[in-house]
């Protein structure tokens, strides 16, 4: 039995005040990865940033996030993905430019260890440095 909801949750939930403008979808496929890999990039102190404009009139940014093994052991590698998701919702989903595919990749140590407000720093400098002088970027 599920218990009944209360003001504000379930369907009648109104969405947030700082709601992205622009919605995410998760990068599935190993051609969009190898694809954003070619494009270009800038590294961090906790992770790389790929970006690739995608040029197919379609406004949804999609996101993708990559952990190897060598982040270490499977507890590691998850916690690494879930800070970059984290990040993606916090911070990418409001500076995302419609129509691109970002590829967030883990640096070893860095990503688990670093402190989630530097991390916040280096995506949004990330951004601006992929973006820049870009026609359609913003930064």
């Amino acid at each position: 039995m599920t218990p009944p909801e209360t003001q504000g949750q379930g369907i009648a939930a109104e969405a947030p005040a700082g709601s992205p403008a622009v919605s995410l979808c998760v990068l599935r496929k190993r051609a969009d990865f190898l694809k954003a890999a070619s494009a270009r990039r800038q590294g961090t102190g906790g992770f790389l940033l790929q970006a690739r404009d995608r040029a197919d009139g379609d406004a949804v940014v999609r996101v993708g996030f990559t952990a190897s093994k060598k982040i270490g052991n499977a507890v590691l590698r998850n916690r690494a993905k879930r800070r970059l998701r984290a990040l993606a919702r916090d911070v990418l989903a409001p500076c995302a430019v419609p129509g691109w595919d970002y590829v967030l990749v883990a640096r070893p140590e860095a990503t688990v260890s670093r402190p989630y407000a530097d991390l916040c720093t280096d995506l949004r400098q990330a951004l601006g440095s992929v973006h820049r002088g870009r026609e359609g970027g913003r930064t």
